[in-house]
């Protein structure tokens, strides 16, 4: 069975098509980075770096898989490493810039996040770190499912992972979640 015409012409290294693959995924690619490190122009330097992983690697692309599923997974990978690295540079003492964000910090603004309007910033940049806190997996499958809108099925091949494992690691996020909120909530009542 051949390869869709599209990834046949990726891997024949045609230039018209890796722009077509650009303009169809960009915003999602960006979209999926800025949902893990919450900074506009980290999240498009790192769809950059998807993009030029795609164009290195198309000749691995499996046949029967799904291009978004693929494009999320490099995504999401690039993302976690993006943070990985500023945990470890932070943990060897080397200077930070003011931009990076650690786990105490609170997340950028929000306000050009295209999915939130002006009225749900305060309690975004609330549930954002939040959710920055949670363990990775949890914040992966959290950010893919309620962010991304992704159903569990594709985060389980995001993730290699089972689709029991998504639900569970789902469900621990939203008790992780719920915890930290209403500790929050305590805590400004007194």
């Amino acid at each position: 069975m051949p390869l869709p015409l599209s990834i046949q012409a990726l891997q024949d290294g045609n230039k018209d098509a890796f722009r077509q693959l650009v303009e169809t995924y960009k915003d999602q690619v960006v979209n999926t980075c800025y949902g893990f490190v919450q900074k506009r122009e980290d999240a498009e330097d790192l769809a950059q770096e998807v993009f030029l992983e795609v164009f290195r690697s198309v000749g691995k692309f499996r046949e029967g898989a799904q291009l978004s599923t693929w494009l999320y997974r490099i995504a999401v990978n690039k993302s976690l490493e993006f943070i990985r690295f500023h945990k470890r540079k932070k943990r060897f003492g080397w200077k930070q810039s003011l931009s990076d964000m650690t786990e105490a910090e609170e997340p950028a603004s929000l306000s050009d996040h295209p999915g939130l309007s002006l009225e749900q910033q305060e309690s975004a940049r609330i549930l954002m770190s939040k959710i920055a806190l949670l363990p990775e997996n949890q914040r992966i499958a959290f950010t893919l499912s309620k962010i991304e809108d992704l159903p569990y099925k594709e985060i389980a091949q995001i993730m290699n992972i089972s689709l029991s494992s998504v639900e569970s690691l789902m469900h621990r996020a939203k008790k992780g979640l719920q915890k930290q909120l209403e500790n929050m909530y305590r805590q400004s009542e007194i």
